[in-house]
């Protein structure tokens, strides 16, 4: 009597290898009839029942390359010398005439020759000399080249094939696993009770109850539970991305994309921020050491800018300390730059990057993290207008309670805070800075209409979709949490 209820496609395994053990997955499924799929299912029951045991080898071979192959069509280097050899009077010739010869082979054939002691070279002139016996190196070219699929490195001579593998392109050395299926103890005993009257019909075992022969009747419970399946999906932080990217595009606006890597110079000089500003110290910012921008800007750009420094902070600009690389600690460094370079009359841009700040991690501070800032440029664009574009942004994003209260930027004036109502916390927060870029900012820069702009960080808008608490559960890939968060909000 069977100790197991066994699945017809291990009784079928079972029969098959108590006939002949040490079977390939391979062979198994020739000689049972069963499918690639059920064998290797099969083994992998029999495996945990521990009525099989698999044996994986790894085992090397070796076919030829490119240079092999025409070795073995026209003779090794050396052997075309010999040959050519042969064929002369006198058995030699000049060494400009072998160049001519073999052409690119010319070095690896003397060497190989001289060092099988079939040639020597008499002023100037390469004699043949000695036996020319087919080398080892021959015999194993001719004989891979018999098995097109390749021959077990076991089987040839190790040093020759060292020798063989240093020769470019002579031969190609791959590696092929295996995997040998053989029945335990166990599994012999189980075999060995498995009755030939045993039918298989679409991989269901079907006996008949009356019948005094039958062993077992495999139940299915139609009512089980299923196992929970989770569909892949994009991150939750992700999906926030895309969403304020379609927003601004729906409004709109152009999307242009910067460098992660700044110069000083755009990421704080362009916007008038004061090389002895705090900001600017290694305490708030990434810069990359030893390393500094050759070319900043051009020479006009350059003069206006440090004359703007000069004249409003009232100290002694300095180029070297512009040229410093920062791993930006703001977006607006690429839309200065855009509108410094292309002169815009009109335009509507946003960009969308990481950015990267020297801070302390917190419930509410990364040293990395994701910014959206954004600009529009016209000639009689207001702070009103600048509001309308916030507030419609943040309905379109489903917030509905805003304000704005006066701060300060360095490079706006006048420069807004925009607050919205976290239900949860019950209270008002920050989101948004904004305002109009100062003439000290756009000035210098050939900037003649004025420029809204805005800017702030995406994790915290995530914070307030997903009722989060904690900036760094955005990243701390819990899968409980990210399951959990719905794909459509």
């Amino acid at each position: 009597m069977m100790s197991q209820v066994l699945h017809p496609i291990e009784q079928k395994l079972l029969k098959t290898l108590i006939v002949q053990q040490n079977l390939s997955p391979e062979e198994l499924c020739e000689i049972s009839k069963l499918s690639i799929d059920q064998v290797r299912r099969g083994i992998e029951w029999l495996k945990f029942k521990n009525l099989a045991s698999v044996i994986e080898t790894e085992k090397n071979f070796v076919t030829l390359g490119k240079r092999g192959t025409e070795a073995h069509e026209k003779g090794f280097p050396e052997r075309q010398l010999v040959n050519h050899l042969r064929s002369l009077q006198g058995y030699s010739c000049e060494m400009n005439d072998v160049k001519n010869l073999l052409q690119n082979e010319f070095g690896p054939a003397i060497a190989n020759a001289k060092k099988n002691g079939w040639v020597e070279i008499v002023e100037n002139r390469i004699m043949l000399k000695g036996y020319h016996d087919v080398t080892s190196e021959e015999k194993i070219i001719k004989t891979v080249s018999k098995n097109p699929s390749g021959v077990s490195v076991d089987e040839l001579d190790k040093d020759v094939v060292e020798s063989l593998k240093k020769r470019p392109e002579f031969i190609i050395v791959s590696s092929k696993k295996s995997a040998l299926v053989s029945l335990t103890e166990k599994g012999i005993e189980s075999a060995k009770t498995v009755q030939d009257t045993i039918e298989f019909i679409a991989d269901v075992e079907v006996t008949s109850s009356t019948e005094p022969e039958a062993k077992s009747v495999r139940a299915i419970d139609v009512e089980a539970t299923a196992p929970t399946v989770f569909a892949a999906k994009s991150h939750p932080l992700r999906d926030v991305i895309d969403e304020v990217r379609e927003i601004f595009v729906s409004l709109g606006f152009s999307e242009i994309i910067g460098n992660n890597v700044q110069s000083s110079f755009w990421n704080f000089d362009a916007l008038f921020t004061p090389q002895d500003h705090p900001a600017r110290e290694m305490q708030d910012t990434f810069y990359l050491k030893d390393i500094k921008a050759k070319n900043i800007a051009n020479l006009s750009q350059i003069k206006k800018v440090s004359d703007a420094h000069k004249k409003g902070w009232n100290y002694q600009w300095q180029s070297e300390e512009a040229k410093r690389l920062v791993l930006r600690t703001h977006t607006t460094c690429v839309t200065i730059r855009e509108l410094a370079d292309k002169k815009h009359d009109e335009a509507r841009l946003f960009s969308i990057g990481r950015v990267f700040r020297n801070e302390k991690l917190s419930y509410k501070h990364l040293a990395e993290f994701h910014q959206v800032e954004g600009v529009v440029v016209g000639k009689n664009v207001t702070l009103r207008d600048l509001m309308g574009l916030q507030t419609e942004f943040y309905h379109k994003m489903g917030i509905k309670k805003i304000k704005f209260w006066p701060t300060f930027f360095p490079y706006t004036e006048p420069s807004l805070q925009s607050m919205i109502y976290n239900e949860k916390l019950g209270k008002w927060v920050e989101l948004f800075g904004m305002g109009i870029f100062r003439p000290e900012v756009t000035q210098p820069l050939g900037i003649k209409n004025p420029v809204l702009a805005w800017g702030g960080g995406i994790e915290r808008i995530a914070m307030l979709r997903y009722g989060l608490t904690d900036v760094r559960e955005l990243y701390e890939n819990k899968f409980g949490w990210l399951r959990s968060v719905p794909k459509c909000q």
